[in-house]
């Protein structure tokens, strides 16, 4: 058992001891992306506490224990992967009705996102059995908390996670991505970052904030325009090293293609504004706010050229 944690586990005992902590009940913990210190009080006291831990592997959960101090024996460990989730879900089912508190962990982050554990939480809620979340890390927050994305931009983000693997699946996604007005999270691994990059070069000058070992000794973040990110990558090898989460900023509203702009003015001159806006965006794909601003603003060129 390590000593490193020991003050943290008695703080989490004085701080979180005192809640309640239903029996029969899933506990879905986030773990740390990268560094340790991450880990929340509640979390290290609700590990400690729970009779059972479903775990995505269950090596690489007992050695995250041991480092805080956290003694569990491989019985008390149950295996619950994306190969297994449905079948490992009957398992801690069984647990829980037998009255045992379970904590469920992925490798890293926050569960049931890119991780396993949504397909086990369903089948607990189908079931009707109680399940409680413990916030605490997850690389999709923390790269975006970092990429300076404005307040004010509407819309809020999607969260894509990673693209398809096979070249074409992933050119087709990318080009899904290029109508995407709003912020898109993507997630990728070491070994397909590169492909990735060239694929991303298709948006040309929109702005992608890549982290890279998030939290972690080596960890770097740069924004960048997505047609010099397999360029930033090419700049230093350890670049191709690590974990990745990316943000492909938003389209700022008053960009709108030359060609959409094209047909909104063709349409303009035959037709009232709103029809105009409304046919160029089932034309051309653009959402019909980005258009309406757009014809606005042409509208207005064409107006003030009138009156010279």
């Amino acid at each position: 058992m390590s000593a490193l944690f020991t003050s943290a586990l008695a703080a989490s005992a004085e701080a979180a001891s005192g809640q309640h902590y239903p029996q029969g009940t899933l506990y879905v913990v986030a773990t740390p992306i990268g560094n340790l210190a991450d880990i929340s009080l509640r979390a290290l006291y609700v590990l400690g506490l729970v009779d059972a831990i479903a775990c995505e592997d269950t090596r690489h959960t007992q050695s995250l224990l041991r480092a805080y101090g956290i003694d569990k024996n491989a019985s008390q460990l149950i295996a619950l992967h994306q190969h297994n989730e449905a079948q490992a879900a009957h398992t801690v089912i069984d647990h829980l009705r037998q009255g045992r508190r379970v904590a469920y962990v992925s490798d890293a982050g926050t569960p049931g996102i890119s991780d396993p554990g949504a397909r086990l939480v369903a089948a607990l809620v189908e079931e009707k059995l109680r399940c409680i979340p413990l916030p605490g890390p997850s690389s999709v927050t923390t790269v975006l908390s970092v990429a300076g994305l404005a307040n004010d931009e509407p819309g809020g983000f999607v969260f894509a996670g990673f693209l398809p693997s096979k070249s074409g699946e992933r050119d087709r996604a990318v080009l899904a991505l290029a109508s995407e007005t709003r912020a898109v999270v993507l997630l990728e691994a070491p070994h397909r970052i590169e492909a990735l990059a060239q694929a991303l070069t298709s948006l040309g000058n929109r702005q992608v904030t890549v982290g890279r070992e998030l939290t972690k000794q080596f960890e770097e973040i740069a924004t960048v325009a997505a047609c010099d990110l397999p360029a930033w990558l090419a700049a230093d090898a350890n670049r191709l090293r690590g974990e990745f989460a990316l943000v492909l900023h938003p389209t700022p509203p008053s960009e709108t293609p030359a060609q959409d702009t094209r047909v909104l003015r063709l349409l303009l001159e035959q037709l009232p504004l709103k029809t105009a806006v409304k046919l160029a965006a089932d034309i051309t794909g653009e959402p019909r706010n980005t258009l309406y601003q757009a014809a606005l603003t042409l509208k207005g060129d064409k107006d003030h050229a009138a009156e010279q």
